[in-house]
């Protein structure tokens, strides 16, 4: 990849190398300097493609005047400071500073001259970083990832249905007695996680959700590399009933072809418009998996900060992809978009709100921050355990994975409400129904017949969710903990709900416990909040949820569990990460190098 500007470039901010007589000048916007001549032009933001100022608007022109009238002024000052420094005449002294000004104006006009005022004329050329470029890439990625969705959730729905429904049914009823059919269980996870190691160490390091947007803020883009064995060791994972999702991969996968649509297809030399196109990647997989295009597609921008959207420049074009690809996977699939959890058996579906349950989700969210730092202590203490047996390394792969997976196969046979990753299950865990409604797992009734009916065995049933997410974890299986922390949230929800079932409605308990737990550990709360309301179908609980996430989201600020997420470097500034002394006319001031 050429290089590219330092993500810090200020907006005048310029290292000019000129003749040996010549004056450097670096403009201070930012302290970062770099070099025009390895900015490469494209026909939006070339100052002699673009045209005179009359296209620049708003701001953005008064800025550029301001810029204009500064440079005259700082003129004869720049001019005594050369003469003075050189011994130059005064002649010599002002071509040598009106070169340095031109560059630095063209190079103003450079960064501000973006948009063109023509739609066509930018349609023609499909220039970097344009809407028509984004529209037409958008549509590019969103089918491709919409495939690539649709031929994932074949394969993995095709083998979960094959292994714990078909096999079992076909050669294990009428042929073991009913008291071993537990048996099945063990036998087909220790298989499966014997093949999640071998696929680690002779496929190569398949990545995971740290590592993709450890990627996305280094690099830009996913390598294509990690997509194989992402996909071969996942589903191996999720098939043995593993703690963890296919969300995470899907956001790997779809975000590599995005990224490599980009630089292949497209030839995208640009970091930022790169950047741009994995994320469209990354949103259309969310949206296509969750079935909500504004909250899955946040959630993929959400993600790759502690607070908030950062990378909101690419914001539009990343949820326009999400439609796309949530229409072309729905259509090959052949899924509705619609709700997919029930949650009116107590009291009916929630048609209004009152001001009190607001504040009461907040206090929700609290409880499930609280339950995600103690998960999150337990799963520090418990990858240490991991490290120290040196099964971190890849060379040990397979036994990393047998004894993670030990301990998530006794918890499933004893709990077998905690197996897979709880996007099906929740239904089950919210409403307290029997385990024989357990889509995934068979047999249902585990080795002990465990059905969580009292308040007493929900906390159980969500503690000991959130162990067989660790252990997931630490064996190396892959996969997302989106659905699985809802799952533990909700199983917590309800011991909440029984002490309050008279006054707080079902929904509010249950969906503001899992956003808060899910909060506390992606610290994606308005994507979190937007997906916990429409999988249920409860747009009525969306303010005491949106509350259970921010409330969640300050608690656990200075807690981040997935340590990749930083803050971006070109606007740290702002962001309160860094401390800035400036003068109170800093912004068109120099620092004299004298």
């Amino acid at each position: 990849m050429s290089k590219q500007p330092n993500e810090k470039t200020s907006l005048v901010s310029g290292d000019y190398d000129s003749d040996a007589d010549d004056v450097n000048l670096t403009g201070q916007f930012s302290g970062e300097p770099f070099d025009v001549s390895n900015m490469k032009k494209t026909t939006h933001n070339d100052p002699s493609l673009v045209g005179d100022m009359q296209s620049l608007y708003g701001s953005t022109r008064m800025l550029m005047n301001a810029m204009e009238a500064h440079s005259q002024e700082k003129h004869s000052a720049s001019v005594r400071r050369a003469s003075a420094l050189h011994g130059s005449t005064q002649q010599k002294s002002e071509n040598i500073v009106s070169r340095a000004y031109t560059q630095q104006r063209d190079t103003a006009v450079l960064f501000l001259e973006k948009i063109k005022t023509n739609f066509f004329e930018d349609a023609r050329s499909l220039a970097e970083g344009t809407i028509p470029q984004s529209v037409v890439v958008a549509l590019v990625v969103g089918v491709v990832c919409g495939v690539a969705c649709f031929f994932y959730y074949t394969v993995l729905y095709f083998m979960l249905d094959f292994l714990w429904k078909t096999l079992p049914e076909k050669y294990i009823v009428g042929n073991w007695s009913e008291e071993n059919y537990w048996l099945w269980i063990p036998l087909v996870c220790f298989i499966l996680l014997i093949l999640v190691g071998l696929t680690v160490v002779f496929l190569g390091e398949p990545g995971d959700l740290p590592y993709t947007i450890s990627r996305v803020h280094q690099d830009a883009y996913i390598p294509m590399n990690h997509v194989v064995p992402m996909i071969v060791a996942s589903l191996f994972s999720i098939l043995a009933g593993g703690s963890l999702g296919p969300e995470a991969p899907l956001v790997a996968i779809c975000g590599a072809l995005g990224g490599f649509v980009s630089r292949r297809l497209f030839r995208q030399k640009y970091v930022n418009v790169v950047r741009k196109h994995t994320l469209m990647g990354m949103a259309g997989a969310l949206a296509a998996f969750f079935g909500a295009p504004l909250g899955g597609s946040l959630f993929a921008l959400e993600v790759h900060s502690r607070f908030g959207v950062e990378y909101f420049e690419h914001l539009i074009e990343s949820i326009f992809c999400g439609e796309i690809c949530l229409v072309v996977f729905r259509y090959l699939s052949g899924l509705p978009i619609k709700p997919i959890w029930d949650l009116t058996a107590q009291g009916g579906r929630m048609m209004e709100a009152e001001p009190w349950q607001v504040l009461v989700g907040g206090g929700i969210g609290l409880l499930g921050a609280f339950m995600a730092y103690i998960f999150a202590l337990f799963h520090s203490a418990n990858m240490k355990v991991f490290a120290s047996l040196n099964l971190l390394d890849n060379r040990y792969a397979v036994y990393r994975a047998l004894l993670g997976g030990f301990f998530v196969v006794l918890l499933g046979l004893l709990i077998p409400q905690t197996m897979f990753w709880g996007e099906d299950e929740f239904q089950v865990v919210a409403n307290m129904l029997p385990a024989s409604e357990l889509p995934n797992i068979w047999p249902t009734t585990g080795l002990t017949g465990w059905e969580m009916d009292t308040p007493w065995k929900a906390f159980v049933t969500g503690m000991a969710k959130l162990v067989a997410i660790s252990f997931t974890v630490a064996g190396g299986l892959r996969g997302g903990y989106i659905f699985p922390l809802m799952f533990s949230g909700a199983a917590f929800g309800r011991v909440f709900n029984h002490f309050f079932d008279d006054v707080i409605p079902l929904q509010v308990s249950v969906l503001c416990f899992a956003c808060g737990m899910n909060v506390a550990i992606t610290r994606t709360s308005l994507a979190s909040t937007l997906i916990l309301a429409f999988l249920p179908g409860e747009p009525c609980a969306i303010p005491a949820i949106l509350m259970a996430a921010l409330c969640s989201l300050f608690a656990t600020a200075y807690l981040p569990f997935i340590k990749s997420q930083i803050t971006r470097s070109d606007i740290d500034h702002s962001l309160f990460h860094e401390e800035h002394f400036i003068k109170d006319d800093a912004i068109f001031e120099e620092d004299d190098d004298e």
